[in-house]
């Protein structure tokens, strides 16, 4: 029997999401997540695709990730899917950053965890509990091949001049201060499945991605290859978010640890966790503002002005980076959903070639879709990201059988 699964695991600081697909046709056997790891209040959702059946919940105490991913591989079995199956084929990780060395999809072994680890202080949240997912897997199944897909991996083809900071050589050289990128796995995603729907491969097609969720990145893709992204050393950089201010002057910094007293921690917060919308008009969610919008509220209007013309400014400055755009693709929560979003992001950029169809834009769907006009220029499409799907085709193409 050949091995053609694929358990795709994205480990977070007290959660664990999962799916397992069969990379025969793509399809997702099973889907779940367990969130509140470490607390009496653990909860485990899982839905069992293959067979139809209803989702199961269970809740309780879950210690730590090994009881959360012994707690998964129990109800896998349940399914006919446990992680014994001589059907799996690999476990897929999503790993956050993977550094100026990983470019690419990578088999795990000690070298690659040392080099996760000697990269957490650049992604402190994140890659430690992507090492303790990978430990956690390795050691309930430690003969199956463990591939690490990195979020940064598909930044790494920009060109040094959109990746270095212009700050002293040596410093940035020895603190590994750079450009890296994230929501690479998206980005390589939508810009593929863009290309797609015009009926062209990869290679022939520049294409912008706006990848628009609470957290959000833009990208700009020339013949497959991204050559700039909105984020930087960390996810701080670039569009506002939901809960992070986006591109500001450095200098704000210095002026609230000497003006304001505020510790190198307390900023940390105000930009990451309390900033963006958040910051702006007290809520993250697009939803609520075009409501408050909708009822006339000047501050929920302003917010979203300011997240407008931020996104606006990306385009254009990515528009010029390539010098030929073909299409404008929009994903994740916000860009997928919000048509609002869309029609005020490429307003007023006729010139361009760029323009949204009312009537399109209104349609809601799971599919890849256009929602510029027919005699447009650069098409402008609603592209559903498939992050799991992602790393399971690349972890599949690592070790397939």
């Amino acid at each position: 029997m050949s091995s053609t699964r694929v358990l795709v695991l994205n480990s977070g600081s007290s959660s664990v999401k999962y799916q397992l697909l069969d990379m025969r046709d793509s399809s997702r056997l099973a889907v779940g997540l367990v969130e509140r790891i470490g607390e009496e209040t653990s909860r485990l959702k899982h839905t069992p695709l293959a067979s139809g059946g209803e989702s199961r919940e269970r809740t309780g105490p879950i210690a730590d990730h090994e009881a959360a991913l012994k707690a998964v591989a129990e109800e896998l079995a349940n399914d006919g899917l446990g992680l014994d199956s001589p059907e799996l084929a690999a476990i897929g990780h999503r790993v956050v950053h993977g550094g100026k060395l990983f470019t690419a999809p990578t088999v795990i072994d000690s070298a690659v965890l040392a080099e996760i680890e000697r990269l957490i202080p650049v992604a402190p949240l994140h890659n430690p509990a992507n090492l303790t997912g990978i430990r956690t897997a390795q050691a309930l199944r430690p003969d199956l091949p463990q591939v690490a897909v990195f979020d940064t991996a598909f930044h790494t083809t920009m060109p040094e001049s959109a990746a270095r900071y212009a700050i002293d050589v040596k410093t940035a050289d020895e603190h590994r201060i750079r450009r890296y990128g994230f929501h690479g796995t998206s980005h390589a995603y939508v810009s593929r499945a863009t290309a797609k729907l015009l009926g062209k491969a990869p290679e022939d097609v520049n294409v912008i991605v706006l990848h628009l969720g609470n957290g959000a990145s833009a990208s700009a893709v020339r013949g497959g290859k991204c050559v700039d992204t909105s984020m930087g050393l960390t996810p701080l950089e670039g569009l506002v978010m939901g809960t992070r201010s986006g591109d500001m002057d450095p200098a704000v910094i210095f002026h609230l640890m000497r003006v304001g007293k505020m510790s190198t921690d307390e900023i940390d917060t105000l930009l990451n966790k309390k900033s963006g919308l958040i910051g702006l008009c007290g809520d993250n969610d697009m939803r609520e503002i075009r409501r408050r919008i909708d009822e006339g509220d000047e501050e929920a209007q302003l917010a979203f002005d300011i997240y407008i013309h931020r996104l606006k400014k990306y385009i254009g400055a990515y528009y010029a980076v390539l010098g030929r755009v073909d299409a404008v693709a929009f994903t994740a929560g916000v860009g997928e959903n919000a048509g609002p979003v869309r029609e005020a992001a490429v307003a007023g950029l006729e010139e361009l070639g760029l323009a949204v169809d009312g009537a399109l834009n209104a349609v809601r769907g799971e599919e890849p879709r256009l929602i510029s006009p027919a005699h447009a220029r650069v098409a402008v499409a609603v592209v559903p990201t498939d992050e799991e799907l992602e790393i399971a085709t690349q972890t599949y193409a690592l070790v397939g059988q």
